[in-house]
C-alpha cells in the first residue's frame, strides 16, 4: 500500500482516497493530484473485510472501489466512520450491500452512461463472433490446421433480417439496437416501461418478456442482476427461443443458468453464445471452453482506454461532491 503524504507541499490537509485496485494511469493521477491517494500498484484483489482494514489504516474519507470488491455488511460494518463515500468504478452494485450502507449513512456512488457505447460495442462483437464461428476459425489458424479454403467451412449464420430479442432497453440495450439496426435486424425488446416513440425507433414492444422469447432469433440481455432476475434464462426460457438462436450476454453471468445454456449448446437448442460475463468470474463454468461454439470474452464490456478514464473521472467527481458536501450526481444509495 502506497501511503499518502504525510505533510503536502502546499500545506492544506486533502481527504484521503483509498483505491482498491490499480487505475488507468490519468485517474491515479487525478486523484493524486487532488487528494492524498492511497494506491495498490501491485493490482492485488482484496476481501471486503481487507479493504475495511486498508481504509482504517489509511485513514481514508473515501473509497474508490471496483466491481470484482465484495463489500457485503460485514465490510461495510468494518470501515472507519470516517468514510463518507463509496464510489464504484462500475455501473452494476450487485457486489455492494446497498442496505448496509444505507444503514450506515454511506453515499454509494456509481459511473452510469460513459461505459454505454464501449458496452453495446461488444454486445455486436459477440453476435457476430457466435454468429460467424469466429473462435473456431481463429484456433484453426492459431493451431496451423487451415488446409484452404473449402465451400462448406465454417458456415456460419447472416445476422442480417433476424430477429434481435433485447431484455432490457436501458441505455446499453437502445446503443446495441441502433448497432443492430445497421446490420438489417429486426428489434424486438422488453423492459420495465415501453419507450417513447422517439426512442423506441421502430422497434416492436413486449411488456411480456416470456411472450418475446419466440421471437428472438438472437436473444441479447441487458438487465441487473437481482435475487429476482439470477438465473433467469433457464432450461423453461431456453426452450421458448427459436431452434437454433444465438445469445449474446454483457449484463451479469448470474442471469443465466450455465448448465442450461451448456447443455442447449450441446443439443443444438442454442445454436452459438457470446459471453463476456460470468457467474463466479473468474472461475467460470468449465463446460464453456470445451464446446466450439462458445465466442468467450473476460469481462471487456468497458475495457477501452477512454471508457476507463471516464468511468474512473466519473467515480471522482462523485468523490469530489461528497467532499464539498454537495450531493453526488450519481448516488445510488
Amino acid at each position: 500500500m502506497t501511503s499518502p503524504a504525510e505533510t503536502p507541499l502546499d500545506g492544506v490537509t486533502r481527504p484521503v482516497v483509498l483505491l482498491t485496485r490499480r487505475l488507468p494511469d490519468a485517474v491515479e493521477a487525478r486523484a493524486s493530484r487532488d487528494y492524498r491517494a492511497v494506491l495498490n500498484p501491485e493490482d492485488r484483489a482484496f476481501s471486503g473485510t481487507e479493504i475495511a482494514a486498508r481504509a482504517a489504516e489509511a485513514g481514508a474519507d473515501a473509497v474508490l472501489c471496483c466491481a470484482g470488491d465484495r463489500l457485503d455488511a460485514a465490510a461495510i460494518a468494518a470501515l472507519p466512520e470516517r468514510v463518507r463515500v463509496l464510489a464504484t468504478f462500475s455501473v452494476g452494485t450487485d457486489h455492494i450491500d446497498l442496505e448496509a450502507a444505507r444503514a450506515r449513512g454511506l453515499t454509494v456512488t456509481n459511473t452510469p452512461d460513459v461505459l454505454t457505447d464501449a458496452t453495446a460495442d461488444i454486445a455486436l462483437l459477440l453476435l457476430l463472433g457466435a454468429a460467424r464461428r469466429a473462435s473456431e476459425g481463429e484456433r484453426m489458424i492459431r493451431a496451423n490446421a487451415w488446409t484452404g479454403w473449402t465451400p462448406t467451412q465454417l458456415m456460419g449464420t447472416h445476422v442480417g433480417a433476424k430477429r434481435l430479442g433485447i431484455v432490457g432497453m436501458g441505455r446499453i440495450g437502445q446503443a446495441v439496437a441502433a448497432r443492430a439496426r445497421a446490420f438489417g435486424m429486426a428489434i424486438h425488446y422488453s423492459n420495465r416501461r415501453r419507450l417513447p416513440p422517439e426512442l423506441e425507433l421502430g422497434a416492436t414492444y413486449h411488456a411480456d418478456p416470456e411472450a418475446m422469447l419466440a421471437v428472438c432469433d438472437v436473444l441479447s440481455l441487458h438487465f441487473p442482476s437481482t435475487a429476482e432476475t439470477r438465473h433467469w434464462l433457464n432450461a423453461e426460457r431456453i426452450g421458448r427461443l427459436p431452434p437454433g438462436a444465438i445469445l449474446v450476454n454483457t449484463a451479469r453471468g448470474s442471469v443465466v443458468d450455465d448448465d442450461a445454456v451448456i447443455d442447449a449448446l450441446k443439443n443444438g437448442r442454442l445454436a452459438a453464445v457470446g459471453l463476456d460475463v460470468f457467474e463466479n468470474e473468474p472461475n467460470l463454468h468449465s463446460g464453456y471452453r470445451d464446446l466450439p461454439n462458445t465466442f468467450l470474452l473476460p469481462h471487456l464490456g468497458s475495457a477501452t482506454v477512454e471508457t476507463r478514464n471516464a468511468m474512473g473521472f466519473r467515480a471522482l467527481d462523485n468523490i469530489d461532491a461528497v467532499m464539498a458536501s454537495r450531493p453526488a450526481p450519481d448516488r445510488v444509495a
